[in-house]
């Protein structure tokens, strides 16, 4: 046990030290629990900017790797003014090797509007599911999709589909939760990967075999806002949203 005369006192000058020092850790501290809450609740988006010359959209995109160096393109544009019930403009564009391609809206294979894509000769097919269960899901009328023709068609190299959709922003979810996609930030996605094709492919009802390959990442609704949504709808054959 130490003995009083080991404990000395401080001189003003030291004490206004020792001050210094206690009140430098607390303030480097708090802002260290800052930024790690920070962190902790905002995502960076793994989204980035794409402009598609042949329906004019701004889009944010992400590449979805299904082989190494090989990779499937998620775009989503939507309008400046939204609402809760806002449409977007869907566009997946993909190498002919892809046999489907798919997007959870919600993030999950579960409890959220599904878009399951492929090429269908010169053209492309769009199917809408929902599922409550790890099973081949059953068709979806909750979400409806008006084909953009511009930017769907299928080449010797790729694929891609464009598509307004309406109701996959919106949607009940897992105990019959309303959600709402977040229109002023990032949202949480996944795809879906397979290389053998629908058993049916000209038809949007057909089963599908299971995938391959799953991801997630977040993507950017903010920065996917365009001014001129509903003239862009016009332009490219379908009725304007009132921006």
């Amino acid at each position: 046990m130490a003995t009083a005369e080991e404990y000395q006192e401080l001189n003003p000058a030291e004490e206004e030290v020792v001050h210094w020092l206690k009140m430098r850790w607390s303030f480097g501290g708090r802002i260290v629990a800052a930024v790690a809450s920070l962190a902790a609740g905002v995502q960076a988006a793994d989204s980035f900017a794409f402009r598609d010359s042949d329906t004019g959209f701004l889009f944010q995109q992400y590449n979805a790797a299904y082989k190494i160096g090989v990779t499937i393109a998620y775009r989503v544009a939507l309008p400046s003014q939204t609402n809760s019930t806002y449409p977007v403009v869907i566009q997946i564009a993909a190498p002919i090797d892809v046999g489907w391609a798919g997007l959870a809206w919600g993030g999950s294979m579960i409890n959220n509007p599904l878009m399951a894509c492929w090429a269908n000769g010169a053209s492309a097919v769009i199917s809408s599911r929902y599922t409550v269960g790890h099973s081949q899901p059953p068709v979806y009328n909750g979400a409806q999709y008006e084909f953009i023709k511009a930017g769907t068609y299928t080449n010797r190299t790729h694929w891609k589909v464009t598509a307004k959709c309406t109701g996959c922003t919106s949607y009940t979810g897992a105990s019959n939760r309303a959600v709402v996609l977040n229109a002023n930030g990032n949202n949480r996605f996944a795809f879906a990967y397979s290389g053998t094709k629908p058993s049916n492919p000209a038809s949007n009802t057909t089963n599908f075999p299971v995938h391959e390959v799953t991801n997630y990442w977040n993507h950017d609704f903010a920065a996917a806002k365009n001014p001129d949504f509903s003239a862009l709808l016009v332009k490219n054959g379908l009725k304007g949203d009132s921006d």
